[in-house]
Order: C-alpha cells, then sequence, then structure tokens
C-alpha cells in the first residue's frame, strides 16, 4: 500500500473498502498493457461489489489482450475528506494510481440519485466536469448501465454512452480506442468514430432545440451521427462470458454471496417496469450451463449461499432441474439456495421445499397494487387469490414472515386503491391465522410501499408523477388503514423520488441543475444520510430550472421525448397503446402465450427469443 494511504487508514470507517489486495483480483504487467480502463462505480464498495454487472465487465475487459481494468469506488465522506487534505486523487484498487493517469474512465448508472457521485468522483480524480473542457490530456469518460437510456442529465459531462450491454459492445469500443491512439487521433476523431458503432451515443454529436414553452423542439445529429442510436444486446447468453472466479471481497459486502444469471429480460410486461422493457427480449442459460456455473462459483468464493439472479426467478422454465442440480452440491456443503423475484402466481409447494431443504429465507411477493382493477391497470397479471394461496402454502410449510412491495401513485389510482393494500395485508393476515402450521412464533407481515417514478422506454413514460404532497396524504390514508401489531409498514421518501423522476425524465438542461446540487456539496445522494431536499431544491433555483415541469407534468404522445433518439427495440408505438390498455384495464399477455408485437426480438436480427 502506499505510504500516504497508510497514514490515513487508521482513521476512517472500514479502511477494507479502500486497500484493494483481495483474491482473484486482476494485476498485470504495465509494459504489457496499452490500454487502461477506471472501472468507476458511483457508490461504496459494499454497493459495488454486490454488483453483477461490473464482475462480468471486470472480467470481460481483463479477458482482452494489452487491456487491464482496475476498480474504483466512491469513498464514503470521511475518506473524502482525508483525501482532499492529503492531495490524494482518487485511484484504482489494484494498482493505486490516479484515475486521471487511465486512458479510460467507465461508469456505471444503475440509479439516478448516484449522478452526484459520478460528478465528485470526476472532481476528486482531477478530471474537468464537463466533457467540452477535457483535451487529451485526461481521460475518456463514457457510462453505461440501466439509466443510459436516458443520457441527456449527465450529457454535459460524458463524452460517450454505451446503449445496451457491455459485454457485446465494449470490446469493439475498445479496440477502436486502441487503433485512435495508434493512428494519434484527437479526442474529437476518436468520438466522431466511436459514433460509427452501433450502440454508441455520443452526445457532442447532436444539438437539441427547444420550443418556446421549454418542450423539445428537435434532436438533431450532426457531422454524420446516426439518427437514432439502438441498444446492443447479448444473442448467444447461453455461451456469453460469466465471471466464475471473480474477487472475493475481503470485507462483508451488501448481497454476500454467489449469483448466478438465469436470463435476461422478462416475459410479463409490467407497464411500470423500465427493466423489464429495456432488457427485452428474453435470453435464458440452460439448466445445466447454470448448475455448472453455480458450483465452480461457490467453489472459487467460499460462500454459503447462492442466489439466482432474473427478473422473475419463477419465470425460469428449467427452475426445478436447475434447484435439484444446485442442491446436490448445496446440501452436504450446507449451503443454501436463495430464490428471490418470486411471483405468487407460480410458487408451488413443490419449489418451496427445494428452498427450505438446507435453510429457510425470507419470503418476498410484489403484488404492486392492492386492488385487481389497478394490478390490471399496470398488467401485472397477479390476481389476489393466486397471492392468498401462495401465502397458505407458505404458511402451512412453516413460513411467519412475509415481505408485500407495492407501489403508490401508479396511473389511475385512487383513495379506494390505496385502502385495498390495507385490505390485502389483512386478507393475508386471515389466511396466517387459518393455516399455519406453526403459530407459536406468530407471524410477521412487512407492507413496503414505493413511490411511482414514470421511466423512459415504458407505456407510462408520458404520464404525471404524484406531487410530494399527494404521496404523504395517501401514505398517511395508508397508515389509518393498517393498525394490526402483526402487520408494519414502510414507505419511501417522496422527496427522494421527486427527485429521481426529474432525473428520469429530464433533457440536457438538468445537467445545470447537478452541477448547481454539486457545488452545494451533493455527492452520495442515494443514502439518506447525505440527501438533502433544500439543497436540491436551491439547485433548481440557482439553474433556473422548474423541477414540476419534469416529475409532474404529462406529455401529449406526440411531445419529442429527451430520449426520443435512444432505441431500446421497442417500439413506441406498442408503448402507446399499452398505455391505452392501461386506461381500460386492459392486460396484455405475456411473451410466453403470445408475442405482442413490441419489436424487440427485431435486435435478434431474425431470430427468435427464448419465450
Amino acid at each position: 500500500m502506499r505510504p500516504d494511504l497508510e497514514r490515513i487508514m487508521l482513521r476512517v470507517q472500514k479502511p477494507a473498502r479502500y486497500v484493494g489486495g483481495e483474491y482473484r483480483q486482476v494485476v498485470k504487467d504495465k509494459s504489457e498493457v496499452d490500454v487502461r480502463i477506471a472501472f468507476c462505480f458511483p457508490d461504496v464498495y459494499e454497493i459495488g461489489m454486490s454488483n453483477l454487472g461490473m464482475k462480468i465487465l471486470y472480467g470481460v475487459w481483463n479477458n482482452m489482450d494489452g487491456v487491464w481494468c482496475e476498480r474504483v469506488f466512491a469513498p464514503w465522506d470521511d475518506m473524502e475528506k482525508e483525501m482532499r487534505d492529503a492531495g490524494i486523487p482518487l485511484y484504482a484498487l489494484e494498482s493505486g494510481d490516479a484515475v486521471s493517469d487511465f486512458d479510460i474512465a467507465a461508469f456505471s448508472l444503475g440509479y439516478e440519485m448516484a449522478y452526484t457521485a459520478v460528478l465528485n468522483m470526476l472532481d476528486l480524480a482531477g478530471i474537468p466536469l464537463y466533457a467540452g473542457q477535457r483535451d487529451e490530456r485526461y481521460p475518456l469518460v463514457i457510462a453505461g448501465g440501466t439509466c443510459a437510456y436516458n443520457p441527456e442529465p449527465l450529457a454535459e459531462f460524458i463524452d460517450l454512452f454505451v446503449m445496451g450491454e457491455g459485454e457485446e459492445v465494449l470490446p469493439e469500443l475498445t479496440e477502436l480506442y486502441r487503433e485512435g491512439t495508434n493512428k494519434g487521433w484527437s479526442r474529437s476523431e476518436f468520438l466522431k468514430n466511436a459514433a460509427r458503432i452501433e450502440g454508441i451515443y455520443v452526445p457532442s454529436l447532436y444539438d437539441i432545440s427547444y420550443n418556446e414553452d421549454g418542450t423539445i423542439r428537435g434532436i438533431t445529429p450532426l457531422d454524420g451521427a446516426p439518427k437514432v442510436i439502438t441498444k446492443r444486446i447479448v444473442k448467444d447468453f447461453e455461451n456469453s462470458y460469466f465471471p466464475e472466479d471473480g474477487i472475493v471481497p475481503t470485507t462483508e459486502i451488501v448481497h454476500d454471496r454467489a449469483v448466478i444469471e438465469l436470463f435476461r429480460g422478462c416475459i410479463r410486461g409490467c407497464r411500470f417496469c423500465q427493466a423489464g422493457y429495456v432488457y427485452r427480449p428474453v435470453r435464458s442459460r440452460s439448466s445445466d450451463k447454470l448448475v455448472r456455473q453455480g458450483i465452480e462459483t461457490l467453489k472459487n468464493s467460499g460462500y454459503q449461499e447462492i442466489s439466482m439472479s432474473s427478473l422473475s426467478t419463477s419465470d425460469y422454465r428449467q427452475l426445478n432441474q436447475l434447484c435439484d442440480g444446485l442442491l446436490e452440491w448445496c446440501e452436504p456443503h450446507n449451503t443454501g439456495l436463495s430464490l428471490p423475484s418470486l411471483r405468487a402466481d407460480n410458487f408451488s409447494v413443490d419449489l418451496m421445499h427445494r428452498v427450505q431443504k438446507v435453510r429457510k429465507s425470507g419470503l418476498t411477493f410484489a403484488p404492486e397494487a392492492g386492488s385487481q382493477r389497478l394490478r390490471d391497470a399496470i398488467n401485472k397479471n397477479v390476481r389476489e387469490e393466486d397471492l392468498l394461496s401462495s401465502c397458505r402454502t407458505a404458511f402451512e410449510g412453516g413460513w411467519s414472515a412475509v415481505k408485500l412491495y407495492f407501489m403508490m401513485g401508479l396511473p389511475t389510482e385512487t383513495d379506494e386503491d390505496v385502502v385495498a393494500i390495507a385490505d390485502l395485508a389483512f386478507k393475508v393476515l386471515d389466511v396466517w391465522r387459518k393455516y399455519a402450521s406453526n403459530k407459536k412464533r406468530g407471524v410477521k407481515i412487512t407492507v413496503s410501499t414505493a413511490c411511482f417514478v414514470p421511466k423512459p422506454h415504458t407505456p407510462f413514460q408520458w404520464e404525471a408523477q404524484n406531487s410530494r404532497e399527494e404521496f404523504e396524504r395517501k401514505q398517511q390514508l395508508l397508515k389509518d388503514a393498517m393498525k394490526s401489531r402483526a402487520i408494519s409498514y414502510s414507505w419511501h421518501s417522496p422527496d427522494v423520488s421527486y427527485i429521481e423522476a426529474v432525473l428520469a425524465r429530464g433533457d440536457r438542461r438538468v445537467s445545470k441543475v447537478l452541477f448547481e446540487v454539486w457545488k452545494l456539496g451533493g455527492k452520495l445522494d442515494a443514502w439518506e444520510e447525505f440527501f438533502s431536499m433544500e439543497r436540491w431544491m436551491q439547485a433548481f433555483e440557482n439553474a433556473g430550472v422548474d423541477p414540476d415541469f419534469y416529475a409532474c407534468r404529462e406529455r401529449s404522445a406526440d411531445e419529442v421525448l429527451p430520449w426520443d433518439h435512444i432505441s431500446v427495440g421497442v417500439d413506441k408505438r406498442y408503448l402507446l397503446k399499452e398505455r391505452e390498455a392501461a386506461r381500460q384495464n386492459v392486460i396484455t399477455p405475456d411473451c410466453r402465450v403470445q408475442c405482442t408485437g413490441c419489436g424487440a426480438v427485431g435486435l435478434l436480427h431474425g431470430g427468435n427469443c427464448d419465450e
């Protein structure tokens, strides 16, 4: 470890976050490397090291000859203060070298509230925040991830965005960077050439014009840039790279267990769910491949639990075979098997017995709405009897705790829909009273509500978000309707959800707001202890931006949206059709029942999705 870092480690919390040296980290000989990548995760170590996408791309990059990818995480405020006081710039864990010494600084964008951390990390690295202020002396700053599907709020700060799945496009981009370096391209020459790669968006090559009412008049490509940037996907998911021998953290992380990825995409089409649309089409791995990957990951990591990653685990066709295959290894090794993202309409006794063979884990279901009318409106395709039947199965099997997740403020929601959440929780309690096999322990039913945030590339992207005052009124209404010692209620902050909505649907003018928030001290806004609504509102005022314009305003169907030049493969006409179906409380069948013609299968160049 560098001597200057040694001196400050005793003065910070969790120094293991900052020292590197973990088992299986990748260290290369600098003399054999011609492209160095600082993979920057805009949150703390424990969050970033739990991110499967980061593990995948770390392996993909480091498997390339002449390329060395190192990890960079946002420091907690105590470490940041020590670094700034000592004049230590942001550095990578593997080498300890400053991020400013790298060729590429790559940011993963999974959550809008992490945007201020991106700016703070750039500043801590000594890199100018605005892309237009950077020349060849500084690393190329790139970004990708779910939030990149509306890149505009960060467009002033990022040189280029990667649209889609990084393992498909990043090797191509990296080779182009190597070519540009060898040929002596300027930064602008490289960016113009990069814009020709499918899935690469270079904000500086697009002019945004506005109408007098503040809406967007047009998005005009410059210098031969494409009119529409279409995401890239991994077509052969069965044989795509998976990190079976990834880094083993030396300190506890948020998801401290092995993970396997069952499939990408989702068959369901919930109308509020951005991930369900932007990760289409569905592509899955075989159970044989997953069993092998899971066992190898457990052997290489020493973890005592393995979890399955997907948007809807119980929709995996070969789930029973997968569980049986893993349990052959897990049972004798006393290793737990966790099945997150279960649906209430296909939770079975058979599946329950498989899950609890080693140890019971908590059960979580997401009805999303209390009334059947609203569940139909959002296309949840779960009926009340499905949930109650699943809870009965669980309670008869010995479970005594269930978590229920709902969303508040959904389009067309009424007060009756809000109170229906409490009614449903009491019905679950009644099921426990009638059917629980173990009543001595009592029951714990946890109800949690998130605030609806309209997200790009969904049928609800045009909808208005409830005001903060309306969210607070509805939360109080639900509290008053749900008074039982067996039922606990938690809720998300309307303030944070309001800012999230601004950033989710913001245009390029929101960049000014982010800069103002950072100047006023914003940095780790995804954390409650660092979020300040007063600071955000001051930043909006300083920037001359009305946040209600982005969060609480319904868009017309013909309005130009800030992300209209970004395509995730789903036809906009399909989203409008789904929006109208929501207003009529009409459900759309899932992809397994019939193809509904969203358009995403076209990304497979004439192939068929796995469903």
